[in-house]
């Protein structure tokens, strides 16, 4: 269940990112209120998976997702620049994540 957590908060990282690109440095009301919605999500859901997942490991989850996420979204949605070297950066992100999750299986 702790894993679904951080899964899910990662997951609401991306959300709360795109809030704040879209509340414009917070001068836009609804996706100011979006962005406290899915950082207090995330941020709640983090806290509870680290009562019995590795800080390390749920740490990495988190942001892995929260980064390759939000890459993947901007480039898709905001039109960030795509290249090869942008996207090997994230599948680089990804195989730590899970590197470093089966390295911390082990102990």
């Amino acid at each position: 269940m702790a894993w679904l957590a951080v899964i899910t908060a990662g997951l609401l990282e991306v959300g709360f990112a795109t809030m704040l690109k879209l509340s414009n440095n917070f001068t836009k009301i609804w996706p100011s209120i979006g962005f406290l919605v899915f950082a207090s999500g995330s941020f709640s859901l983090l806290a509870w998976s680290l009562k019995t997942l590795p800080i390390g490991t749920a740490y990495a989850v988190w942001t892995g997702i929260g980064a390759a996420g939000t890459a993947i979204l901007g480039m898709v949605i905001f039109k960030d620049p795509v290249s090869i070297a942008r996207i090997t950066a994230i599948v680089f992100i990804i195989a730590g994540v899970v590197l470093l999750n089966f390295s911390s299986s082990n102990h």
